[in-house]
């Protein structure tokens, strides 16, 4: 087989990966009091996928994903699909995921066997990556749950904070290697 070829199905590969995982992060849900939205792994394997294979690849894995639920695939938090759960309170946080692939891939870079990026540099994409999903997502929740924007921020927001660090910091420590990894595999992509 062609080196391309190899690669084309190796990048191919690896998008399909990252949407199965993120699809995967729905079955693990915990409901949060005094909240429509629970505490869930889809944001973390969106942000890592950016982080791994960078901003194009990362937002095509979420991409698909989206795609799955929105077609009704059962990907979304609960168990549950359907085009309909964009506009409920969790929608705007389903669009803030392409926005973390992407911001997240952008600060780290692209993954490439010959240069490795500075940990400094994941360490703010992990960040930042978390962080924008929380726009989109806190826009969203204020306007389906017709408060203030202290309303928004306590059910949005603040029961969050501490699990989003932990699946930050957990980011910075396993994409080194996996970046590696995926270079190998994307390497002439």
């Amino acid at each position: 087989m062609a080196n391309g070829k190899r690669k084309a199905i190796a990048g191919t590969t690896l998008t399909a990966l990252f949407a199965a995982l993120i699809a995967a992060g729905t079955f693990i849900a915990i409901p949060v009091p005094f909240s429509p939205v629970p505490v869930v792994l889809q944001n973390f394997f969106a942000l890592i996928a950016g982080l791994i294979l960078g901003p194009f690849r990362g937002a095509l894995a979420v991409g698909l994903y989206l795609l799955a639920g929105a077609i009704g695939a059962p990907v979304f938090a609960g168990a549950i699909g359907g085009f309909v759960h964009f506009l409920g309170p969790t929608g705007g946080f389903l669009l803030g995921y392409p926005l973390a692939a992407i911001t997240a891939g952008l600060i780290a870079g692209r993954p490439r066997v010959e240069v490795r990026s500075p940990l400094w540099r994941i360490i703010v994409g992990a960040t930042a990556g978390l962080l924008v999903i929380y726009v989109p997502g806190l826009i969203r929740l204020k306007f389906v749950l017709g408060g203030t924007w202290v309303q928004a921020l306590a059910a949005g927001l603040v029961p969050f904070i501490i699990g989003d660090a932990v699946k930050g910091v957990a980011a910075v420590v396993i994409c080194p290697r996996l970046r590696r990894l995926a270079a190998d595999q994307l390497a002439g992509d």
